[in-house]
């Protein structure tokens, strides 16, 4: 029963609307459900890509991380856009033995910046720069400075999206002028294979969702410090599942229908 469809207009059992229906207790319920691990609360979200090419470029980016090119750089590049610099309304109090730190619930909008940023996957040192807008002409910009930050002779291998911007006109013509630069085009809906991704993650949690930012600028110098103290101690990213591995388990899910 719990596997199935509960009556009326809800999505899913509760623990006291299974213990209600069959004149049960809850705790019989809860011991129930945790011998055969189900869990109704939860929901897992998941998008399959139905990019036909899947499977190329999965080999392709993993092969760039699991076995590097030699006398290459392998760079994951990615934008976070429209980072909001929040001021609280009111002083929070700090943590305290028994108590929790607290902020307020509503925030003042000071503005907001977009982080370009660059993950040198064999070191995992971050070349990040943040401007007011999120177009080609930043983007640009930005390889620009990655350019200049990777050692000449060495063959840049950069893993992106496939935002619109990285692939505009200027962008490719930029690529065509810069031929030790080659572009690997993470799948539709695989952003998951970006290792950028990874640093984005860490620095929402650990600098910016719990900040306190005044304006802009304040913004982007806990990102920029935060950038620093990853490049004073860099680890390398390490991805350890292989493309095949990847891809036999994807070839258990059900194919979407069109």
């Amino acid at each position: 029963m719990t596997c199935s469809e509960p009556p009326g207009a809800v999505t899913h059992w509760t623990g006291r609307a299974m213990a209600k229906a069959f004149d049960v207790s809850l705790r019989t319920v809860q011991r129930i459900w945790d011998t055969h691990r189900l869990q109704p609360h939860r929901l897992r979200t998941f998008k399959r890509s139905n990019d036909p090419a899947f499977a190329a470029k999965v080999e392709d980016i993993v092969g760039l991380y699991m076995d590097p090119p030699a006398h290459a750089v392998v760079v994951s590049i990615d934008e976070k856009s429209q980072i909001q610099a929040l001021d609280r309304t009111q002083p929070g109090l700090p943590l305290k033995p028994g108590k929790y730190g607290t902020m307020t619930h509503d925030y003042k909008r000071n503005g907001t910046t977009t982080l370009f940023a660059a993950l040198d996957v064999l070191h995992g040192t971050v070349v990040g720069r943040c401007m007011p807008k999120h177009r080609h002409q930043e983007f640009i910009k930005f390889l620009n400075a990655v350019e200049r930050a990777v050692p000449a002779g060495k063959i840049v291998h950069a893993v992106l999206d496939n935002y619109a911007t990285h692939k505009h006109p200027k962008v490719l013509a930029w690529l065509a002028d810069h031929p030790r630069w080659v572009f690997h085009f993470t799948p539709t809906s695989g952003s998951w294979l970006n290792a950028i991704e990874n640093f984005f993650s860490a620095l929402t949690r650990r600098a910016i969702r719990r900040g306190v930012f005044t304006s802009v600028a304040d913004l982007e110098d806990t990102i920029r410090a935060y950038i620093r103290k990853q490049n004073a101690d860099p680890k390398p990213f390490v991805w350890t599942k292989p493309a095949e591995t990847i891809l036999a388990k994807l070839r258990r899910l059900p194919v979407p229908s069109d």
